[in-house]
């Protein structure tokens, strides 16, 4: 192949008093000036001595850069020529063929293949939620952070940290850390009446990564799914991501209407449920609802999908007992978080799953991320098991329960006139319906604007609602916030 004679190349810069080291500054020149199209294939290079003396520089930086360019495949020798740019290295303008060097091209821009995606990544596609931008008033799904025992938490960080066992750095069993497993079980089965042991449950990166292993592992392409009108939006996408047809399936104050469920979607594989404080209206779901939604899902040889997200925090009493304790077919997957309880960036969640489901369900978390932090595993055992989890749980309820009082009376004084509340029973969030006509995201929008995160209901919805509100959280905001925020919201609607 015919060479290029030398040429003046682009004029070099180099960073005296930079830390980086004078010979990887002239590789990364190169490698850009090469990838870039400044210096083709086949162009030879100045000598180490002459260049060194051009940057006046000593020669040994050139040498190496030249030595591991030449490792990494952009720079090659010939004898009796010295060094040159790579006859392999695309160029990357189109020349006329037999022209050498250039025989190898990359297309022009515009002539780039497409971009193409999956079909499944192009079916969710969810615009800008700016009231997502801001903590505080009124975020949704964020509890009180400032209260956490971070403390006591850090403290128990340390005592893994210093003395992680070899075994326990290496990879973990995807089920997750044993001993967490048997605090889960033990708690779920004493609190929430919860049907299992240790065996079945399987620890996750949150809630999110076991809905998607459900949706993966119980269906397929173009099978239907009953979801909550309205319900949790990140279901919905989970399920749409595989493939999934989803049936709406409308909530009134007993909960999903089951007999609605039949009549729209015979032949569902799967419905996904939020029975304790149904998403996001906040009602709870009815004893002869659920016995009618076990009864069709056993003779359909349906699944339940039951996400109990913050079942903990109940103004009314104690906490509703699980839809998964009732089911003696063992038809339902229990999904519950410790995001609500704990904070969001922990990122542990947990599936009770049936017995004859364990292999598959093994399979799925084996193949999306393997296991989760075995360390935050280890301390979030001692953190149940020393009973710090049953007294935070304990300190947020009270706590909530204040905060949800003062988000009610503020909007009672303020704005009783524009909001219907709905859905104060339990959780950290309620609903505050607004007039007929009035467009909640536009009045979300504004909202974020003026620093206030209220979420808008009607992307709630699979079919457009007749009627728009508002998703307020107050477990992340104080007293001050919760009243600051009311008055900007007035102002937004």
């Amino acid at each position: 192949m015919k060479r290029l004679a030398a040429s003046y190349l682009p004029p070099i810069t180099l960073a005296f008093r930079s830390g980086t080291p004078m010979h990887q500054q002239l590789s990364e020149w190169f490698r850009r000036a090469i990838v870039d199209g400044q210096l083709q294939p086949g162009q030879r290079l100045p000598s180490s001595r002459s260049l060194a003396d051009e940057l006046k520089i000593s020669r040994v930086p050139v040498m190496s850069a030249y030595e591991q360019l030449y490792a990494e495949g952009y720079l090659e020798t010939f004898v009796g020529a010295g060094t040159c740019v790579a006859r392999s290295i695309p160029g990357r303008t189109p020349k006329p063929s037999g022209t050498g060097p250039f025989d190898v091209t990359l297309p022009s821009i515009e002539n780039h293949a497409p971009r193409r995606i999956s079909r499944r990544a192009g079916l969710i596609q969810v615009p800008p939620q700016t009231w997502l931008n801001n903590l505080g008033a009124f975020r949704i799904g964020v509890p009180a952070l400032d209260q956490f025992p971070a403390s006591v938490w850090s403290k128990l960080v340390n005592r893994h940290s210093r003395k992680l066992p070899i075994e326990l750095m290496a990879y973990g069993d995807p089920m997750g850390y044993l001993p967490l497993r048997v605090a889960i079980a033990e708690y779920l089965s004493t609190v929430r009446a919860v049907r299992c042991d240790a065996s079945q449950i399987l620890v996750t990166t949150g809630s999110q990564q076991a809905l998607q292993m459900c949706a993966h592992v119980l269906l397929d392409a173009n099978d239907r799914a009953w979801v909550e009108e309205p319900g949790y939006p990140g279901a919905r996408h989970a399920l749409v991501r595989a493939g999934v047809r989803l049936v709406p399936v409308p909530v009134d104050q007993e909960g999903m209407d089951v007999a609605q469920g039949i009549r729209r979607g015979r032949g569902a594989r799967v419905v996904y449920i939020t029975p304790s404080h149904q998403f996001p209206l906040g009602v709870t779901m009815s004893a002869a609802r659920r016995m009618q939604l076990l009864n069709w899902a056993t003779r359909n040889g349906a699944w339940i999908i039951e996400d109990d997200y913050d079942s903990e925090y109940r103004s009314g009493g104690r906490p509703i007992a699980s839809l998964q304790g009732l089911d003696i077919g063992e038809r339902v997957i229990y999904v519950g978080t410790f995001s609500k309880v704990m904070f969001p960036a922990l990122r542990l969640g947990y599936m009770v799953v049936p017995k004859d489901l364990l292999p598959v369900f093994f399979d799925a978390r084996d193949a999306a991320d393997t296991f989760s932090s075995t360390l935050y595993q280890m301390v979030m055992t001692d953190f149940i098991r020393e009973g710090h989890f049953a007294r935070h749980i304990k300190r947020m309820r009270t706590l909530y329960m204040e905060r949800r009082t003062a988000l009610m009376e503020a909007i009672h004084k303020q704005l009783r006139d524009k909001l219907e509340v709905i859905g104060t029973e339990a959780g950290m969030h309620l609903v505050a319906l607004l007039p007929p006509g009035i467009d909640d995201v536009a009045v979300s929008i504004k909202a974020a604007s003026k620093g206030v995160s209220a979420r808008p209901l009607s992307p709630c919805y699979v079919n457009p609602p007749a009627r728009g509100g508002l998703i307020l959280g107050y477990g992340g905001a104080d007293v001050a916030e919760i009243l600051d925020g009311v008055r900007k919201l007035k102002q937004c609607i």
